[in-house]
């Protein structure tokens, strides 16, 4: 288990998922909230919610709750999201492609603002207003730009090596959709976004078909 400052990064984990739930909340009218509203909504305990935000402060009142106002003033401090963060993206195909026009980035405090590509026939064209830079660009502009942030979205068998280049150019925080485990240094702050792993952990609590065929013939 990784732990900055003492407290454990599964919790770290855990506070967007409080920030996103507490944004609807607000979204709909709400002032207040507790935690077993917030529990019931996203399936924790609310013994485990106040345990993680207890890391941080005393944000609740016996008898009241949260307000939701401040909960999230305090959370996006705490997640340094009070100011924008610009984002590269790594890898001009499908996904990157994808990413540079998804919408929900901006209003959370993301903003695309790079990419980058190995194809030299993709460089200078536009993605959501993006120019493709060629990654032999991205030392210096990382540096220039003050870039501590990208999306991997290359192929796997040029995920290391692309890492590799993120990491002598500066960048603190990946995050990667190829299916592969990269290598960083300690400092350098790495996450996975694998739709396949995901599917493949749902399936755990599936039936498998021949079983559901079984069920129904027996029906």
């Amino acid at each position: 288990m990784s732990i900055a400052n003492g407290i454990p990064d599964i919790v770290i984990g855990r506070l967007p998922v409080y920030l996103r739930a507490l944004t609807n909340l607000a979204q709909s009218g709400k002032t207040n909230t507790s935690s077993h509203e917030l529990g019931r909504r996203l399936g924790i305990s609310s013994a485990q919610i106040r345990k993680d935000l207890s890391h941080f402060g005393e944000f609740g009142k016996q008898g009241t709750g949260y307000n939701i106002n401040y909960l999230l003033e305090q959370l996006r401090a705490i997640l340094n999201l009070e100011q924008e963060w610009r984002v590269a993206i790594i890898g001009a195909g499908y996904l990157g492609h994808a990413l540079a026009h998804y919408q929900g980035f901006s209003s959370r405090g993301f903003r695309m603002a790079w990419v980058f590509d190995i194809d030299h026939e993709m460089v200078g064209k536009k993605m959501n207003g993006l120019s493709v830079q060629h990654i032999d660009q991205l030392k210096e502009t990382a540096k220039q730009e003050n870039i501590q942030m990208a999306l991997l979205a290359v192929p796997t068998t040029a995920a290391q090596a692309v890492t590799d280049l993120l990491v002598d150019a500066g960048i603190k925080a990946i995050l990667n959709y190829a299916p592969i485990n990269v290598e960083v240094p300690a400092d350098v702050e790495v996450r996975y976004s694998d739709p396949v792993v995901q599917m493949q952990h749902m399936t755990y609590y599936l039936k498998p078909e021949l079983e559901v065929l079984a069920t129904l013939s027996r029906d």
